[in-house]
């Protein structure tokens, strides 16, 4: 189950308790679930129950149990708590991971693509005029591109970054393409603008960090292919520990996120939220390879949670290389 399947889930819920009057409520157009915000709560949260109980006359917790009874035994959820004032926690099923790989890669470049009638463009109430500084300019510029790929198509195209302006032309010349986007990108709207002396092509870097990320999930797939066997959708925790199961979380969540993300840049004109998500990615990409390596070791035959591993590496690439290419930065497949 991806987190859309399981929002519509929950409004279901929510449209038949108010058919067979359970709730006085007007039915909300969507409703929002997210990850929780602490370990252990599950894998997906909504807070619709609090939306709805002033508008029901009902406390949170008693709305939160209505929908609570209609949705255990979903398809796809093996279990709904409450928590709290009235959250309601979903941990999913055996195939969750399965389902939200496969909507990745059958995306693809597509995927976190946000409606053009959510972008922001130059112009636009929130626009580049909430630039400030030293380097308003050159940031009005970059952040003006990403939206407009954000609301046109997406995963965009590389173009090379505008070099007419002096102090942008010094940048790119002192940092590369790249690294004077990612500088220019990374901070929020009216945080300054800190360029390094130098680009360090090492981990430490976050922009070298989430590259080096892709590049490896590329080359896992290149490696599975030279083995004779290719990624497909499954199961990527058989005989994973609890720690390596929250690293796994932390990157599904990550990969499910991506568009929530994209459509929030857009319509704040926030291209950094991009920015710091690919980080994000990339870090949980690079610590779930070290727990669990998606390929065979020896001379071990490949099994299905080496497919299943391969898909996600694979899935996660698609999500770093649509952020990069967002952003107008390289997504090279050898680093």
């Amino acid at each position: 189950m991806t987190p859309a399947e399981l929002s519509r889930t929950v409004l279901r819920s929510v449209r038949g308790a108010v058919e067979e009057r359970e709730l006085s409520v007007a039915v909300p157009a969507r409703i929002v679930v997210q990850p929780p915000p602490r370990p252990g709560c599950g894998d997906y949260a909504s807070n619709v129950a609090l939306q709805l109980a002033r508008q029901a006359g009902r406390p949170a917790r008693d709305v939160a149990e209505i929908l609570r009874k209609r949705l255990v035994g979903s398809a796809g959820i093996a279990r709904v708590e409450i928590a709290g004032p009235g959250f309601l926690n979903f941990t999913l099923g055996d195939g969750a991971s399965a389902g939200l790989v496969g909507e990745v890669l059958a995306r693809g470049e597509r995927y976190g693509q946000a409606p053009a009638s959510g972008a922001a463009g130059p112009g636009r109430a929130g626009g580049p005029a909430r630039y400030a500084g030293e380097w308003a300019r050159a940031r009005e510029v970059v952040a003006g591109e990403v939206l407009s790929r954000l609301g046109r198509d997406g995963a965009g195209t590389e173009r090379p970054l505008d070099t007419g302006d002096g102090e942008v032309a010094r940048l790119v010349a002192r940092l590369g393409a790249d690294e004077a986007r990612w500088v220019l990108l990374k901070p929020a709207a009216h945080d300054p603008v800190r360029a390094p002396e130098r680009p360090v092509q090492h981990e430490d870097n976050p922009r070298f960090r989430v590259q080096y990320a892709h590049a490896r999930t590329r080359a896992m797939v290149r490696n599975a292919g030279e083995l004779g066997f290719t990624g497909e959708p499954g199961d990527v925790t058989a005989d994973a520990a609890d720690g390596d199961v929250r690293v796994l979380q932390t990157l599904e969540s990550a990969l499910a996120t991506y568009p929530t993300v994209t459509a929030t840049a857009a319509r704040r004109y926030a291209p950094d939220r991009v920015v710091r998500h690919l980080e994000t990615t990339a870090d949980a990409y690079l610590r779930w390879q070290e727990e669990f390596w998606p390929l065979p070791v020896g001379e071990q035959k490949p099994l299905a949670v080496h497919r299943a591993r391969v898909a996600l590496a694979e899935a996660t690439g698609t999500v770093l290389g649509n952020g990069l290419r967002l952003l107008g930065i390289s997504a090279p497949e050898h680093v």
